[in-house]
């Protein structure tokens, strides 16, 4: 612990170890001998409720005589009537779950391009519309695009096409 005094004469602000109290310099100001004096003692918790010390004088327990064991805080804590809101939404269930608390089995069904044509005529658009409206929306999972190839028989060549995969309740 460091001793902080002011020489006699200059009043300068002097710095110096507490093991050096009571030895005689001179002030690096004004070069006036000087006596180091003893440390000052520490600050009485005379009055303090719960402020013992130890024989050295310095609290045991240093938090109950702090500015923080005296403060009283009056905290509200706010009352709800009802549940509030949750804020984060709970993840829906795993199709795996979703299918066994329903009568109906997951089933997937695959409509190709090349299937849908009839004569010339392609009918893609009007096959996959009625197999929706048999299925109905609220049974339908999922609807994935597909890209594939496949050897044309006549020409004998690898053709890609496209498919829709229908993922259904029924």
């Amino acid at each position: 612990m460091d001793i902080i005094f002011n020489c006699p004469k200059c009043e300068q602000e002097l710095v110096v170890d507490s093991s050096g109290a009571g030895t005689e310099i001179n002030c690096p100001s004004c070069n006036e001998k000087i006596i180091i004096p003893q440390p000052p003692s520490p600050p009485g918790f005379v009055g303090v409720p719960g402020a013992m010390t130890t024989p050295t004088g310095q609290p045991i327990n240093p938090i109950a005589s702090s500015a923080a064991a005296k403060m009283e805080l009056h905290l509200k804590v706010p009352v709800r009537d009802k549940p509030s809101e949750s804020l984060i939404e709970k993840p829906k269930p795993p199709l795996e779950v979703a299918a066994k608390e329903t009568d109906k089995k997951i089933r997937v069904r695959t409509i190709r391009h090349t299937d849908c044509i009839e004569v010339g005529h392609d009918r893609f658009d009007q096959v996959i519309t009625e197999f929706l409206a048999k299925v109905g929306e609220d049974n339908i999972i999922g609807i994935h695009p597909l890209t594939y190839t496949h050897l044309d028989i006549g020409t004998q060549k690898l053709l890609t096409d496209y498919a829709v995969m229908i993922i259904y309740r029924g």
